[in-house]
């Protein structure tokens, strides 16, 4: 099992990486980085449940203590129960929730405003599983028992509820359908 400061390096080599400027600007902007302090306080979770129980209690404590705060500030849910490779990089914060029951590859990007959720009954009952180096973009929701494949990039508000092959690239169709012409108020009938 890869212990959790070489998980927490990786994530911040893949911030550091993204950033531009200076080393010290660099610095800066991965530890102020929303997203970063999101996977760290991630991992801290996840050891949590699978690590030493000599430290188990009180680093708990203070994982969720910081876990709300992250909930609070940026809006970024990642249970503990998830699985995530190392590298993971959150490009933008808000409205990101993953499930625990979610597994997910090394080198991934998310974006803001996205859903990996858990749907499905009896034998279809389950969450993503999302390979290596996948990209999802804003907007997307993907749930239920699926295999998302490796290097896959999920285009802005994709709905996926299908398994995706290795290096697929999905777009939410474009433009749009008028399918009313009725307006949305209901107008007062003028006495005939």
């Amino acid at each position: 099992m890869t212990s959790i400061f070489s998980l927490i390096s990786a994530d911040y080599r893949r911030y550091y990486a993204l950033a531009g400027g200076s080393r010290l600007r660099r610095i800066s902007r991965c530890l102020l980085s929303p997203g970063f302090q999101a996977v760290t306080v991630y991992r801290i979770g996840h050891w949590t449940l699978h690590g030493s129980k000599i430290l188990k209690l009180p680093v708990r404590l203070v994982y969720v203590l910081a876990n709300l705060l992250i909930k609070i500030c940026w809006g970024i849910d990642i249970e503990p129960d998830a699985k995530i490779g190392a590298g993971l990089y959150i490009g933008h914060f808000g409205g990101i929730n993953i499930s625990g029951a979610v597994v997910m590859g090394h080198s991934c990007n998310i974006s803001q405003s996205i859903t990996l959720g858990v749907a499905g009954a009896g034998d279809k009952f389950g969450a993503p599983v999302i390979g290596d180096e996948a990209y999802i973009a804003p907007g997307v929701r993907a749930f239920g028992k699926i295999r998302i494949g490796n290097n896959v990039k999920l285009g802005a508000n994709a709905v996926i509820h299908a398994d995706i092959p290795d290096n697929a690239v999905v777009v939410l169709e474009p433009g749009f359908k008028i399918i009313s012409l009725k307006g949305n108020r209901r107008r007062a009938q003028t006495p005939g």
